[in-house]
């Protein structure tokens, strides 16, 4: 699907340029979501349709970060699903990760240290070098929260190949507009709500098959059994063979939601988003004599920023004390004009 024909399937009111804050759904998803709603009022229908939406979602997420679905697990948070891998780490194990790290990728290591885990904080420019012998896993989001950095996922990696490490990726804020093969990690976690534009409960996360190896599964649940329709009731201890055994019970209306809309990014292809977004991002630095970036993801100081782009009506975040812009696909070039009138003004 060309990208100028899916837009149609979004009415956003001008303005909105804060999908790192959530992801507005398109048509398809809206739609889905309020018939689940509307049968679940009523009593019309059972769960098992909801259900469906989870095995829809998965094979679409696998697909566009580029793994098989078998090793695609689904929760309803990055630290939920990181959670794992960081009560895997052996006492005196060495994580590393940029200072200004999204806590999401930053706590679930913090809260090993009480059983001997350090975690040294280097800035994110010095990450690669900061890679050492003594490093047992590197934690990195592959788009920073606070100003849009996109990490230099390639050289992280092989930095930590080189010294034997593990890399966990927290792509919540790069997937859905930054193509990127998640296979090269041992783990990618991604929180649906932003740039995938599902409900805020849908989560993913890709885990290697020579981690899950590593990894115990402490909230296996029903969801996770190789069966879940055989799992309700009783032993032995069942679960599956794959990423699946780390799922965790889903949040059905979140998948309803979450399965078009991911579907909708695989029709249009996510380099195609990138153009977009990235194009648009430009455009705004330009209009504030900025040099381009590379990121959907913007910051800018300008003096009372805040308070002019709210008299236009304009939705973005303040982080750090700056103002930051994301540009998704349903956004145009009239709502970075409206930001700049606003704050050139």
């Amino acid at each position: 699907m060309e990208l100028e024909e899916a837009q149609k399937l979004w009415q956003p009111e001008p303005g909105w340029l804060n999908t790192a804050s959530y992801g507005l759904p398109p048509e398809p998803a809206w739609t889905a979501l309020q018939e689940a709603l509307a049968d679940w009022r009523v009593g019309r229908i059972s769960w098992e349709g909801w259900g469906g939406s989870v095995d829809r979602s998965r094979v679409a997420f696998a697909a566009l970060v580029g793994v098989a679905a078998a090793d695609v697990a689904i929760g309803s948070t990055a630290s939920q699903l990181l959670a794992p891998v960081a009560a895997a780490l052996p006492a005196g194990a060495t994580v590393v990760v940029p200072e200004v790290e999204f806590t999401s990728n930053l706590f679930p290591w913090l809260v090993q240290e009480r059983r001997g885990v350090t975690v040294r904080t280097v800035p994110l420019a010095g990450l690669v070098d900061a890679i050492d012998a003594d490093t047992d896993l590197v934690a990195f989001s592959l788009v920073q929260s606070a100003d849009g950095a996109v990490a230099p996922y390639d050289e992280i990696v092989a930095a930590a190949r080189a010294h034997g490490a593990l890399v966990a990726v927290d792509a919540t804020q790069a997937c859905g507009w930054l193509p990127f093969d998640a296979g090269r990690a041992d783990v990618v976690a991604v929180a649906a709500y932003k740039w995938l534009m599902a409900p805020r409960g849908a989560a993913f996360a890709y885990l290697a098959p020579a981690l899950r190896d590593r990894l115990r599964p402490d909230a296996a649940g029903w969801y996770a059994g190789a069966d879940p329709h055989a799992s309700y009731y009783g032993p032995p201890l069942r679960l599956a063979e794959d990423a699946r055994r780390f799922d965790i019970s889903p949040a059905w209306f979140s998948y309803v939601g979450a399965a078009p809309a991911l579907e909708l990014l695989g029709e249009i292809g996510l380099p195609a988003v990138r153009d977009h977004d990235v194009a648009l991002a430009n455009r705004f630095l330009a209009g504030l004599g900025q040099p381009p970036g590379e990121s959907a993801i913007v910051t800018v100081e300008v003096p009372g920023a805040e308070e002019k782009l709210a008299r236009a009506g304009v939705r973005a975040a303040v982080r750090a004390g700056r103002v930051r812009a994301a540009f998704h696909l349903y956004c145009t070039e009239d709502d970075v004009d409206l930001a700049l009138d606003a704050l050139t003004s």
